[in-house]
C-alpha cells in the first residue's frame, strides 16, 4: 500500500502508487467525472454563454452532497445554484482530469497546482463514496466490527484508504 505523500520540490509533493491503487483511483475518479458532466443546459443562449443553469437541487444525494445548497431559503438557494452551478461541475471536472492524467504506478510527482487539484477530486471521491455508504464519525469501528467476508468491507476499505491519501497530502502541502 502507498505510504502517501510527502513534500518534494518547489512546493510540490510526491507518492509512489501500485498499480492497483491508480486502478482503484481511476475508476472511483472516472465515476465522478461522469456524475458531474454538465448538467441540463437552459434555452437561453445568453444564459448559457454566461454559464447560467437550472436552479433545481439535485434529487441524487451525491450529487446534493457535491453541490450542497447554499442558502436554508429555497428561493435564495435556487438562485445561488443557477449561478454557481456550472463553474462548480467545471472545476471538479478539471480536478478529475488532473487526476486521472497523473495518477501512474510508481512515484509520482506533483506540482502545487496538480496537488490541489488532487486533494479537492480525492474530496469529491470521498464524499460521494461517504454518502452511498452512509459514513458516520464511528467509520472505524463500524471497519474494525466488519467481517473480510462483509460485502460492504472494500468499499469501507477504499474510503479509509482515500482519507489517508487525502490526509497525507494535506500534511505534505502544508
Amino acid at each position: 500500500m502507498s505510504e502517501g505523500f510527502a513534500s518534494g520540490h518547489g512546493g510540490g509533493v510526491t507518492a509512489r502508487f501500485e498499480a492497483g491503487e491508480v486502478a482503484v483511483l481511476r475508476s472511483l475518479v472516472a465515476q465522478i467525472l461522469d456524475l458531474v458532466e454538465p448538467g441540463e443546459a437552459g434555452d437561453d443562449p445568453l444564459e448559457r454563454a454566461l454559464g447560467i443553469g437550472p436552479a433545481e437541487e439535485p434529487s441524487d444525494p451525491v450529487l446534493a452532497r457535491l453541490f450542497p445548497s447554499a442558502y436554508e431559503d429555497r428561493e435564495m438557494s435556487a438562485e445561488f445554484r443557477r449561478y454557481t452551478e456550472v463553474t462548480l461541475r467545471e472545476g471538479k471536472r478539471a480536478d478529475a482530469r488532473t487526476l486521472l492524467e497523473t495518477a501512474a504506478p510508481g512515484r509520482v510527482e506533483l506540482t502545487h497546482e496538480q496537488a490541489l487539484a488532487w486533494m479537492r477530486a480525492l474530496n469529491d471521491v470521498r464524499l460521494a463514496l461517504g454518502t452511498r455508504l452512509e459514513v458516520t464519525e464511528e467509520v472505524h469501528d463500524q471497519i474494525a466490527g466488519m467481517g473480510e467476508d462483509d460485502p460492504r468491507y472494500p468499499a469501507y476499505v477504499a474510503y479509509d484508504w482515500l482519507t489517508y491519501l487525502q490526509d497525507s497530502l494535506v500534511q505534505a502541502l502544508w
